[in-house]
Formats: C-alpha cells, structure tokens, sequence
C-alpha cells in the first residue's frame, strides 16, 4: 500500500494538480463535500456524490500515471474538483493510526 500511495503522490506533484487544475483548493476534510459511501451503491465504496465512479478508480488512474485531464476526458461528470477531493481523501487516510 505504501508503494501506491507513493506512486499516487509522486502523480499528483508531477501534475501539480492542486495548482494547475482548480483555482478552488480542497482544504483538509473539504473532500467530503465531494465524496459519499452508502452501502446500497457500489456496495458503499467512497464514490464521487451522483455518480457511481469509486474514489479508487481515481485513485487507480492517477497512480497509474494518468493525468487529471485524461481521467476527466475517459469520465466527462467529473470535474477538476472532484479529483482534488479524491486526493484529499487519500491524504487523510494516509494520515489514519490504528492504536
């Protein structure tokens, strides 16, 4: 997991997508504005709200090196936002300790 989170990191300050892709920057915990997990949709995976794109896919393709314009061009309901909130998600998460 860790080498994900690496990879996905090092996609997002190569795309410098906090900067380049929205001038409205997703603050720590502003994500949730943007994404919902309720079990009766994609059996309660984080999704982007009104859609049933998982925040994983996202994740999936930033890691994979895709860049946010490509994402949003293969998923035309999302927008720059959505993807910053899913990068904010993934940060909190990476912040989580289990005790």
């Amino acid at each position: 997991m860790a080498d994900s989170l690496y990879t996905i990191f090092n996609s997002i300050n190569s795309a410098k997508i906090a900067i380049a892709m929205t001038d409205q920057t997703i603050h720590h915990e502003k994500w949730r504005a943007y994404i919902v997990s309720t079990p009766d949709v994609i059996g309660g995976k984080p999704r982007i709200v009104g859609t049933r794109i998982p925040v994983a896919l996202i994740l999936g393709y930033l890691a994979g090196g895709s860049s946010p314009d490509e994402i949003i061009h293969e998923y035309p309901d999302l927008k720059p936002e959505h993807i910053t909130a899913c990068l904010g998600y993934a940060r909190d998460l990476a912040e989580y300790k289990v005790v």
